[in-house]
């Protein structure tokens, strides 16, 4: 197809603001699945994604839509048959590196918000991202069908938050297909068509990629010059490697050969590679004969901000644990893996997630895709230790810390979190901001009974229940977004945990000195409560180096030694009592003391009763 008839667009959004359905509501009407097939949430195909109603993986489909422009229109592009590249994206915080990756593949966005919830976090984030991407952005406010739906308002936000004009906006229902017409005659009429020559030396830039259990890598591209044929001779230039094109074609939003992608096309590419370690995501794919001659930027590595630790459960052997993590990182090379060792728990992995929703999907997909029995400890996020000698290292475990008397400082990640509250909430807002250490620092209202709130924090106070706590004291209105800003020096200590006077490495915290008594005492308690009576005593204890600041005792099962005993001498009973006593002396010794996995996960408990 002619370039100028070709469309690249993303659809971008806060989450549960209608993405997903949007998008099915385009391929239905564009004819690329029938009524028959239709599904909802068609192009999220992970299982997962279905049942958590959220979209994990970006997806993208190539449309069809035969363009008929208003009748004594001028300026409009000509009538006819346009194809329109669509990717949907994620929502969710966690994600928004998808959301980068598929920006750059675009032309234009549809900005989508919700006719009753208005501005949301995710929708400035994305907003802010598209500009920063230099993509054309079309205002879309959807749900109108919905008894609170207030879409003129809403557009009226958004004309006096990010500066789109209020009458641009477009008004739909995803869900009836109201307006669907016009905002695909929008995509046609607004955004530009790609820009390349298909005679040029080829550039094209991966994307993404999955893996094809029985074809191997399967690379997404765009075609930025150029253009590529089935059988070419290809080169990755950031690998260095060369392959030959085995098949290439486009999502339709199955797989569907084609002969060739030219300059400004969407579509897939197979390679014969055989394993994704083989592929970076960004790199430039050109001809090994007639090369580009300078590569793409490609993306940055993404940044993970939340570590934990993968140990196998009973009945799953370490070996089992790779072979799953590997299996899952072909798909999904966001999370990273590295052996890691434990006293208490043997060998397992650290595994490093953008956030905590990405890490308990990945620990969800592990137990259902591969039947693997985990064991996972409580996540942290990374701190920078300051040495005697200046030199800074980055430590992802409480485990991994230096002693005391090796380092100079440690220092925190702080983010800045943009928070929309209902006016009403910014007092509850304030007291939660203290307690977590926060750091005001503007305050904007986008409407009489809606506030942005900016505020600085340690990453490590907001990780755990921060979300759920902010949409407790704002009954359910409160949304957040956030973004790593830096590292800053703070007066931080490990907490070690001692269960029968031996240190858990995995049960260790690094908190803030001023919380870490409260903490220790707090999840000490918590643990009193998960471990199970054992035939001797047990004291937990909570230590700061050598000074202990805490401890709980497990009392041991008794059993009454001396029911049996009637009548008689009392030095009987003493006998009987003190042959007890020695054997549970002995059992102390020796016996080892079985954690569940509901302890470790007690560290979450932030405590704040």
């Amino acid at each position: 197809m002619d370039i100028p008839r070709i469309r690249n667009f993303s659809i971008i959004a806060h989450i549960d603001h209608g993405k997903s359905t949007l998008a099915d509501r385009l391929l239905l009407r564009c004819g690329a699945v029938s009524q028959r097939e239709m599904r909802d949430q068609f192009l999220d195909d992970m299982e997962l994604e279905r049942e958590m109603g959220i979209t994990i993986k970006a997806n993208r489909a190539t449309l069809d839509f035969d363009y008929v422009p208003p009748p004594n229109a001028t300026g409009k592009p000509p009538p006819g048959r346009y194809m329109l590249n669509l990717i949907d994206t994620p929502g969710h915080v966690d994600f928004h590196y998808e959301v980068s990756r598929a920006l750059a593949a675009c032309e234009g966005v549809l900005l989508l918000v919700d006719a009753s919830q208005g501005i949301e976090a995710q929708t400035l984030a994305n907003a802010y991202k598209a500009v920063e991407a230099n993509v054309h952005i079309v205002p879309v406010i959807n749900k109108i069908d919905l008894p609170a739906a207030r879409p003129y308002d809403i557009a009226q936000e958004l004309e006096n938050t990010l500066g789109l004009a209020a009458e641009e906006a477009l008004f739909v229902s995803a869900k009836t297909g109201q307006g669907i017409d016009d905002l695909l005659n929008a995509v046609v009429e607004r955004m530009p068509p790609p820009k390349g020559d298909p005679d040029a030396p080829l550039k094209a830039l991966i994307y993404d990629a999955k893996v094809d259990p029985h074809r191997g890598v399967i690379c997404h591209l765009r075609v930025f010059e150029g253009t590529i044929r089935r059988g070419d001779k290809i080169l990755l230039m950031a690998a260095g490697r060369t392959y030959h094109a085995a098949d290439i074609g486009k999502f339709r939003p199955r797989i569907t050969s084609t002969e060739a992608l030219v300059a400004g096309d969407v579509g897939y590419l197979f390679a014969s590679i055989k394993t994704i370690h083989d592929v970076n995501i960004g790199d430039t794919v050109t001809h090994e004969h007639r090369p580009t001659p300078a590569p793409m930027p490609g993306y940055q590595e993404p940044q993970r901000m939340v570590f934990c630790d993968f140990f196998p459960g009973p009945g799953t052997t370490s070996i089992q644990l790779r072979e799953a993590l590997e299996k899952l990182w072909l798909n999904d090379s966001s999370f990273n893996f590295t052996p890691a060792n434990s006293a208490a728990l043997g060998t397992g992995f650290r595994c490093g997630f953008l956030g905590l929703l990405h890490m308990k999907i990945i620990q969800e997909r592990l137990e259902r895709e591969s039947d693997v029995d985990l064991v996972q400890t409580a996540p942290t996020v990374p701190f920078e230790i300051v040495l005697r000698d200046r030199k800074v290292i980055k430590v992802e475990s409480p485990a991994d810390m230096p002693g005391a008397d090796k380092y100079e400082e440690i220092r925190e990640p702080i983010i800045r979190a943009e928070i929309i509250v209902p006016a009403r909430s910014i007092g509850a807002l304030m007291e939660l901001g203290e307690q977590r250490r926060g750091e005001l620092k503007k305050t904007e209202y986008l409407s009489p009974e809606r506030v942005v709130i900016t505020y600085e924090f340690p990453m490590s106070e907001v990780i755990y229940d921060f979300y759920d706590r902010l949409k407790s004291i704002t009954s359910g209105y409160g949304t957040m977004n956030y973004e790593l800003i830096g590292y800053r020096a703070a007066d931080l200590v490990k907490l070690d945990i001692l269960v029968n006077g031996t240190p858990v490495d995995a049960l260790s915290v690094i908190v803030h000195r001023s919380k870490a008594e409260f903490r220790g005492r707090r999840l000490i308690s918590r643990l009193r409560k998960e471990i199970a009576r054992h035939q001797f005593e047990i004291p937990l204890q909570a230590a700061i180096g050598s000074k202990i600041v805490a401890r709980e005792t497990i009392k041991a099962v008794r059993k009454d030694v001396t029911a049996k005993c009637y009548g008689g001498d009392v030095t009987r009973k003493r006998k009987l009592l003190e042959k007890q006593k020695e054997g549970k002396k002995r059992m102390k010794q020796v016996g080892n003391v079985t954690i569940p996995q509901e302890a470790f996960m007690a560290v979450l408990d932030p405590g704040e009763d």
